[in-house]
C-alpha cells in the first residue's frame, strides 16, 4: 500500500516532523509513505481561510496541472493540515479511486472511537494554535458529522495556544511548552476529558507536554489513561483501514 503524506504548506521542517510521526505507526512492513511539501509559493504556515485557499490553489496547480506527482500511483492521500481543508473533498472528487482524508477528519473519528459513553459522559477535545481555529474547527466538526451546530456532549471544545503552526519549529522550546501546557490545562479543566487531539500538524512529537500537564491537572493514575491523538498517526491508521475496507466490502 502506498500513501502520499501531503503537506499543503511550504514548510519542509513540518513535513519532516509529520513524516517521522507517520512512519512510527506500525501497521505493516509493506506500507510505503511518501512525503510531499507544497511549492514555495504556498504559505509557510496555514493560519486562516485565506491560507487554506492559497495552499489549495498552489497544490492543485502543482499536482493536477503540472503533475509533479502521479497520484494514480497511490492508494491513498493524507492531507496533513489540521483544518477543514478544501483539498480533502476536491481530491476525493477528482480521484474517486483514491482514499482521501485529512488529519483533522481522522482525529474526529479517532477521538469518538476512544471515548466511552458512561453516566459521567467522557469527552474529547482539541488543543490548537491560533484563536482563528477555535471557531473554524468547531464548525468543521459539525459539518463533518452532519450536525446543525447545536453542540455535542462528547466534544469539550477547541482551546488555542496563541502560536502558529510554524512557531512550533521556530520559537523557543520553553515558550512552546508553556503555551501548550496552558491550552491543555484549560481543556482538561473544562469537563471529563479523556482524549486530547493535537490540533496542528506542527505539534507532532509533543505528546509528552500534554501528558505532563495531565499529570498536574488529573494526577498520575487518571493521566495515564488519557488518550493523546496525533492527527498524522490517526490519518495513517484511518487510510489503512479505508483501503482494506474498500477491498473487502466492495
Amino acid at each position: 500500500m502506498k500513501i502520499l503524506l501531503l503537506n499543503p504548506n511550504s514548510s519542509t521542517a513540518m513535513t519532516h516532523a509529520m513524516t517521522l510521526a507517520a512512519q512510527s505507526v506500525s501497521v505493516t512492513d509493506s506500507l510505503q509513505i511518501d512525503p510531499y511539501t507544497a511549492p514555495s509559493s504556498a504559505p509557510a504556515s496555514i493560519n486562516n481561510d485565506s491560507d487554506i485557499e492559497a495552499s489549495t490553489l498552489v497544490v492543485q496547480e502543482d499536482l493536477i496541472h503540472r503533475k509533479s506527482i502521479h497520484l494514480g500511483d497511490y492508494d491513498a492521500v493524507l492531507v496533513a493540515c489540521y483544518s477543514a481543508h478544501t483539498l480533502v473533498p476536491q481530491l476525493a472528487n477528482q480521484f474517486p479511486n483514491l482514499a482521501v482524508t485529512g488529519i483533522f477528519e481522522a482525529s474526529i473519528l479517532t477521538g469518538l472511537s476512544l471515548i466511552s459513553s458512561t453516566p459521567n459522559q467522557e469527552q474529547w477535545g482539541i488543543v490548537t494554535t491560533g484563536e482563528f481555529w477555535e471557531s473554524h474547527l468547531a464548525r468543521g466538526i459539525s459539518d463533518f458529522l452532519g450536525r446543525d451546530g447545536t453542540g455535542d456532549a462528547k466534544f469539550a471544545g477547541v482551546f488555542s495556544t496563541g502560536l502558529t503552526a510554524g512557531d512550533f519549529h521556530t520559537v523557543s522550546p520553553d515558550e512552546v511548552r508553556e503555551k501548550l501546557k496552558a491550552a491543555t490545562a484549560r481543556l482538561l479543566h473544562s469537563g471529563n476529558v479523556t482524549c486530547v487531539a493535537m490540533g496542528c500538524g506542527g505539534m507532532a512529537g509533543l505528546e509528552d507536554i500534554i501528558r505532563s500537564t495531565a499529570r498536574q491537572v488529573y494526577g498520575q493514575e487518571r493521566a495515564a489513561a488519557l488518550y493523546v491523538v496525533d492527527g498524522v498517526k490517526a490519518g495513517i491508521l484511518q487510510l489503512f483501514l479505508t483501503v482494506h475496507s474498500r477491498r473487502v466490502f466492495r
